[in-house]
């Protein structure tokens, strides 16, 4: 735990001494990156220090069962305890290796050169990873913190950018983009296993690479290793492939969630905290680590924050005045410095609240409406019986253990009921713009039950039991991963090399604070280099809230060479425009007038870029010939 803590608290301290110097100096600099890493480096340091390592006390329950917790029964069915520790060790090894060839297959193929092409390995990723591109350069740009909006002319950016931010200190030093992004997703892949290895053992690891339902084992009609998660009618989609490689918050905010998790277990629920009725030489983290982690979850992951939260608040309501205490002091330290980070992400609060009454998740809306039990059944096979099964089972042995003396719930209650109450959060009410978002949720009241469906309920079981109900939840996951990773073997093209380093080096001498006028597409070699327009990629914008259609018919018009086309780019606070493939492509019928009447700021066989604030240079006759 204590490289664990060290890691996160160097990214933790970094990214947000980063963002406060960069909001004091109205920008990132070289100098700023090297001051916000190493207080995050001495950060983390100290935090290696002063963690405690509570290997031995807390619980990480492996992928077979401890005697201890089996009942009669079992135990007459169980291997001898010799067996057990090494079928322990077995199946540890295999999920590891598993992660291993997940992470190095996904994260050093995760952006590459090929040829004259840049490419990536998962399809997944082509809007994802162009959009924190486009953040990462823009905030190395130096653009004043915190930034208007690249990607929508009238708005503040209202992304939680956080890891961007950081892997955006290494770009104002000059480290090489590619490696940035390949070694963050390494470093961050074994800090997640790690994290879910203390939190939830071998089969937590599991959950978390091969979590599925049936879709995948539509293996035994077409015998090919495909990524079934993926197809557009499925909606629990696989964690690994689909959010934990595209979603690069989740490379710092499940780890430090899983973090804060086994840290909350040891201190709230540990027999020592327990007997002596005070938490002080309980836990893991010192309180000023588990306050800076939690208070700056919204810069990283909003849901997470949210999932975070919610079981917090439970335990505020439910466990003993010790719990309480602390949890209160804890919401209270962070509700200022949490507050400032959301009023930041969310345009100072002027994004419009997407809350919303939507039972049922996705069942209802878009390509994976479906009708009750074929949605739920379809979607998460057995993990949602064995959950009501889990929740049945605890209640009842609390129920049966019960005194007439006030009592607190029970460790495995106590995160199994908080877990239910996000899972239905999730399921009732949308928080964002695409119902799918609440993915982000759910996947937190999943985690949140991983341990306990092994170490309760699983784990009691005769072992060929045990076996085939782990097939039936990780069988059509691990057939999806294989299909997942397969499917990128030849890359995707994601742009051309020689056109991103050409604008690179055009705009490099242009006014990072202007605006372009380019066609909205996720991989403009203009956003590709962290350059303002006036619209990205509508399907961004859509998910971050945007109306933004009258917009985009005004730069259409633009583009279009509309008569008022002057009007309409002052409108758009627009100083350059952007004349290459895509506008020639898309604009197709533009009388282009601005060739005639503005400034050619730089050509090439990119394409063009015109200053519409200053008149074109008249030609010489000597140019005319």
């Amino acid at each position: 735990m204590k490289w664990l803590s060290a890691g996160l608290t160097f990214v933790n301290v970094s990214t947000v001494s980063g963002l406060l110097l960069g909001i004091i100096g109205e920008g990132l600099n070289e100098a700023i990156a090297v001051c916000a890493l190493t207080l995050g480096l001495l950060a983390g340091v100290y935090a290696y220090l002063v963690t405690v390592d509570a290997h031995k006390t807390d619980k990480s329950p492996a992928l077979v069962p401890a005697s201890k917790r089996e009942s009669k029964r079992a135990q007459s069915e169980v291997e001898p305890a010799e067996n057990t520790a090494r079928y322990q060790h077995i199946w540890l090894w295999i999920v590891a290796i598993c992660f291993a060839i997940f992470a190095l297959r996904s994260f050093c193929w995760l952006l590459y050169v090929d040829g004259a092409k840049l490419k990536i390995q998962s399809p997944n990723n082509l809007g994802d990873l162009s959009l924190h591109i486009t953040y990462i350069r823009y905030f190395s740009h130096g653009v004043a913190l915190w930034p208007d909006n690249p990607i929508h002319v009238f708005s503040k950016l209202r992304y939680p950018g956080g890891i961007d931010l950081f892997n955006g200190l290494f770009d104002c030093l000059h480290f090489d983009l590619i490696r940035s992004l390949v070694w963050t997703g390494l470093i961050a892949s074994l800090a997640t296993f790690y994290g879910f290895y203390r939190w939830s053992g071998a089969f937590g690891v599991a959950g978390f690479l091969f979590n599925g339902g049936l879709a995948g084992f539509q293996i035994i009609r077409t015998f090919q290793f495909l990524d079934y998660q993926g197809d557009k009618t499925i909606a629990w989609k696989s964690i690994p492939l689909a959010m934990f490689v595209t979603q690069r918050g989740l490379l710092y905010a499940i780890p430090a969630g899983l973090l804060l998790l086994c840290h909350w277990r040891a201190k709230f629920f540990s027999r020592a905290a327990r007997e002596s009725g005070t938490l002080e030489a309980a836990g893991i983290l010192p309180f000023w680590i588990e306050m800076s982690l939690y208070a700056s979850m919204p810069l990283f992951h909003v849901h997470t924050f949210l999932a975070l939260s919610i079981a917090l608040v439970f335990w505020l309501l439910t466990e003993p005045r010790t719990v309480k205490k602390h949890v209160f002091v804890l919401l209270a330290a962070a509700v200022v410095p949490a507050t400032g980070i959301v009023w930041l992400i969310t345009d100072h609060f002027h994004a419009k609240s997407i809350l919303a009454f939507q039972p049922g998740w996705v069942q209802s809306a878009g390509d994976s409406a479906s009708s009750f039990p074929c949605f739920w059944l379809m979607n998460f096979g057995i993990t949602l019986p064995l959950i009501l099964v889990l929740i049945g089972v605890l209640c009842w042995r609390t129920w049966r253990t019960r005194s007439g003396k006030r009592f607190s719930l029970p460790e495995p209650l106590a995160f199994a009921l908080p877990a239910a109450a996000i899972f239905l959060f999730a399921c009732l009410v949308k928080t964002a713009p695409w119902e799918w978002d609440n993915a982000k949720l759910i996947i937190w009241s999943y985690f949140i039950f991983l341990p306990f469906l092994w170490s309760e309920l699983i784990s009691r079981w005769p072992q060929s039991v045990r076996y085939g109900v782990c097939f039936a939840l990780f069988g059509s996951g691990v057939v999806t991963l294989i299909g997942g990773l397969a499917a990128g073997r030849t890359g995707f093209d994601l742009a051309d090399r020689g056109e991103v380093d050409a604008v690179a080096t055009v705009t490099r001498q242009l006014p990072i604070e202007e605006r372009f006028a380019a066609y909205p597409t996720y991989n403009h070699p203009l956003l590709l280099n962290g350059r303002k327009v006036v619209l990205g990629y509508p399907g961004h914008l859509w998910t971050q809230g945007f109306d933004y259609q009258e917009t985009y018919d005004q730069l259409s018009s633009l583009m279009e060479g509309a008569p008022n086309w002057k009007t309409i780019a002052n409108s758009l606070h627009v100083r350059y425009l952007f004349w290459g493939a895509e506008e020639k492509a898309n604009y197709a019928g533009s009388g282009q007038p601005w060739a005639h009447a503005s400034l050619t700021v730089a050509t090439g066989s990119w394409g063009t870029i015109y200053d519409l604030q200053q008149p074109a240079v008249p030609r010489t006759g000597a140019q005319r010939e």
